[in-house]
């Protein structure tokens, strides 16, 4: 049996994915590299989850499963986007399948419920989740970021808003949790650094069934900054433009609202819409031109956020593994050489600050139809940057976390 035969991915009733037990054996004696995947397959959650999967099955299948020289076991495991479930199947990885390594969590409340045992467990982990704190003031020294900070791309689109399009006056509106309130947060302090006023900021639950009143509480603004994950972006711009504010009222997204794995599913009301972003997939490097034409063939769509995450999450990983000789057991050898990469990715060349995340461009992308598919056309680059955006990391770290509190909203008018 070849080693590519040799490598079997199935998936158990508690959604796990198990290797073959003869994999071991396939490899020389060498002990193979035990990878955890964290990731949201059922729920709201799931189209960014599924994608996360789907594009690091297709990473290992590109190198036969093998990575820096050793083969790689992968564990999936689905935490329904709950953080209750997300630290009972961690320990599943943990405890049970023996992980070196693991890319995820997806959501920033399942990083925070996870934080304290990752510390324990000493366990090296690429999470594309964008909880601030755990690189920032409470930085954990067993997780890196190479996605963005929840505010670290809407730093950018505030500055676009305000300098760029010249908005005057915004709502915001975002998924009622950490993620929606640290995004919102970041976005509002640099719109109003930058003059701007944020007059309303609206939570939905993120399993709201229908945004009506919170669309009626809309009036006398240049635009809405949509701070929304999973399928919910695509839910609030379909009824958004049921209403009389779609020719009144601009739509601006942030990184994951107009996500290319809900974007295939709009039609002409996402044309126009802008959105800031640390990926797209009409990115013109030449490992994003590669990777998105696979994944378009794969799955007929384009790889957006959470695809490109886990994608450029184990390019970063097989870097560090070369570093240690392939040896996935030596965590604390592993962890520092993840610190230390500085690769080519599908994003772009990335690096990493003294805290864990990630240094690299953002995007201004803008909803064009290509081909006859809607794509995230790249209209504008912010260069390199930093979770902390201009400010020092000592200036920004005195500050609160972004919460729904901080910064004080003082220019709400309902």
């Amino acid at each position: 049996m070849s080693n590519r035969r040799g490598f079997l991915q199935g998936t158990a009733a508690a959604g796990m994915t198990l290797a073959l037990p003869g994999l071991a054996r396939a490899q020389a004696g060498a002990e193979p590299v035990r990878l955890g995947l964290l990731t949201v397959k059922t729920g709201p959650l799931a189209s960014g989850g599924i994608d996360m999967e789907r594009a690091l099955n297709m990473f290992l299948a590109e190198r036969d499963h093998t990575l820096a020289g050793s083969k790689v076991q992968l564990f999936v495991a689905d935490s329904g986007g709950s953080p209750a479930t997300a630290k009972a199947k961690l320990q599943e990885l943990v405890e049970v399948n023996k992980i070196h390594a693991m890319i995820g969590p997806l959501a920033a409340n399942e990083a925070l419920a996870i934080d304290d045992y990752l510390r324990a467990q000493k366990i090296p982990t690429l999470s594309l989740a964008a909880a601030e704190d755990m690189t920032q003031r409470k930085p954990n020294p067993w997780f890196l970021r190479a996605t963005s900070t929840s505010a670290q791309t809407a730093h950018a689109m505030a500055d676009h808003c305000a300098k760029t399009l010249k908005y005057k006056r915004m709502a915001v509106i975002a998924d009622d949790f950490a993620f929606g309130y640290e995004m919102t947060g970041g976005f509002q302090r640099v719109f109003e650094e930058a003059g701007g006023k944020i007059v309303l900021k609206m939570f939905p639950p993120v399993t709201a069934p229908d945004y009506g009143s919170y669309l009626a509480q809309i009036k006398n603004v240049d635009a809405v900054f949509l701070g929304f994950a999973g399928s919910n972006g695509f839910r609030f711009v379909r009824q958004f433009n049921e209403t009389p504010l779609r020719d009144k009222v601009a739509l601006i997204g942030g990184m994951t609202a107009l996500d290319e794995s809900v974007l295939r599913n709009m039609g002409d009301e996402a044309l126009g819409i802008q959105t800031a972003c640390w990926y797209s997939a009409e990115l013109t490097n030449p490992i994003n031109t590669k990777f998105a034409a696979a994944f378009r063939k794969a799955y007929g769509y384009d790889p957006g956020h959470y695809a490109a995450g886990s994608y450029i999450s184990a390019a970063i990983l097989e870097a560090a593994l070369k570093t240690v000789g392939g040896k996935g057991s030596d965590r604390d050898g592993l962890m520092a050489a993840l610190r230390k990469t500085s690769t080519a990715t599908a994003r772009g060349q990335v690096k990493f600050d003294e805290y864990g995340n990630v240094v690299a461009d953002v995007f201004i992308r803008k909803v064009e139809r290509k081909d006859g598919r809607l794509v995230n056309s790249v209209i504008k680059t912010y260069p390199n940057v930093s979770q902390f955006w201009t400010h020092s990391a000592k200036q920004f770290l005195a500050n609160p976390v972004y919460s729904r509190e901080w910064p004080p909203a003082k220019n709400l008018e309902s």
